[in-house]
């Protein structure tokens, strides 16, 4: 399957679309999205109407009506189906965020201890998380690795969060046989 190359406006409008679709499981309204994109509703109906001609997004009409994701959409984005998926928790400021799952953790600079970093991908809006919040992830389901870090910035286009690490924890030690 050829890739589908989107614009960051429309990356981030598709991205938004399927958080808001995953958190209600029915059509999402385009005044919706245009509040967590910080947009105008005109911009996301005209953004909707391409999104609809690259069989990205299917309209629901009448009054429950709105925008579905396809399941382009979810290939687009690169998101898997996690149904299945194991659960790894997320805690905001010391709260746990239930509607957010942790999809993947990118160490991006480990080789430098001082400025160790890492990328969390998420599922579920990330509108509400702000530089210098308290960010931990995990246990991870198989190496129990827990993140502690601040919010130094966020990818909207990618659903990333981006932290720096403050502290990182696993069960260290011979693995038992």
């Amino acid at each position: 399957m050829s890739s589908i190359e989107l614009t960051p406006s429309q990356k981030n409008i598709l991205q938004e679309l399927v958080n808001l679709y995953r958190e209600s499981e029915s059509a999402v309204k385009g005044e919706d999205i245009a509040e967590k994109v910080d947009r105008n509703p005109g911009t996301i109906r005209n953004q909707m109407q391409s999104l609809k001609a690259l069989q990205l997004v299917e309209g629901v009409p009448g009054p429950k009506g709105g925008y579905k994701p396809t399941a382009t959409a979810y290939d687009a984005l690169q998101i898997q189906d996690m149904d299945q998926a194991a659960d790894v928790p997320l805690a905001h400021n010391g709260s746990d965020i239930p509607d957010a799952n942790v999809e993947e953790i990118d160490l991006t600079s480990v080789h430098h201890p001082e400025e160790c970093r890492a990328e969390i991908k998420l599922q579920g809006s990330i509108a509400d998380f702000h530089e210098g919040d308290t960010i931990t992830v995990g246990p991870t389901p198989l190496s129990k690795l827990q993140i502690i870090g601040t919010l130094e910035g966020k990818d909207d286009t990618n659903n990333k969060l981006i932290l720096t690490i403050d502290d990182m924890r696993a069960p260290a030690g011979e693995p038992e046989h």
